[in-house]
């Protein structure tokens, strides 16, 4: 499954796309009722940022801001990462464990094509990768 192209897993028709003046308890709810971790914010089709329930938690709730004044964009990661859907999601894997994600648009020649998710992995895989990483750092130690 590591060396399968992300075009072949990533999610295409249950990504959340939403523009960036939705507000927070807007984008809350549909992503509750979709049941997705995360927000693609985009406006004329251009990814702008990733909005994630730890964005909801860390960026709102944590320093009390109210979701239903607060927008989007206000609290979003703007500019984030990206994976090429012709990578392997090995590749992904590991973009999203080095940097802490949970979640990793897919963005081929700036037109955004989905999202892939760790929970695209099978429980199995995802350990199998997590120990063999942590395999090679402690190697190289």
């Amino acid at each position: 499954m590591l060396n399968v192209p992300v075009k072949n897993i990533m999610q295409t028709e249950s990504a959340l796309l939403l523009p960036p003046a939705t507000s927070v308890v807007d984008a809350a709810v549909q992503m509750a009722a979709r049941h997705v971790g995360a927000v693609m914010v985009v406006e004329q089709g251009e990814l702008l940022g990733i909005f994630t329930e730890r964005d909801l938690m860390c960026r709102v709730v944590a320093k009390g801001l109210d979701p239903k004044e607060i927008q989007i964009a206000d609290v979003m990661t703007r500019h984030p990462r990206t994976v090429a859907s012709e990578k392997s999601y090995g590749h992904a894997l590991i973009i999203m464990q080095e940097n802490h994600f949970r979640h990793l648009p897919v963005v081929d020649d700036g037109k955004l094509m989905g999202i892939i998710s760790a929970r695209n992995a099978m429980d199995p895989d995802l350990e199998e990768f997590v120990a063999e990483t942590n395999r090679r750092v402690a190697m190289r130690e």
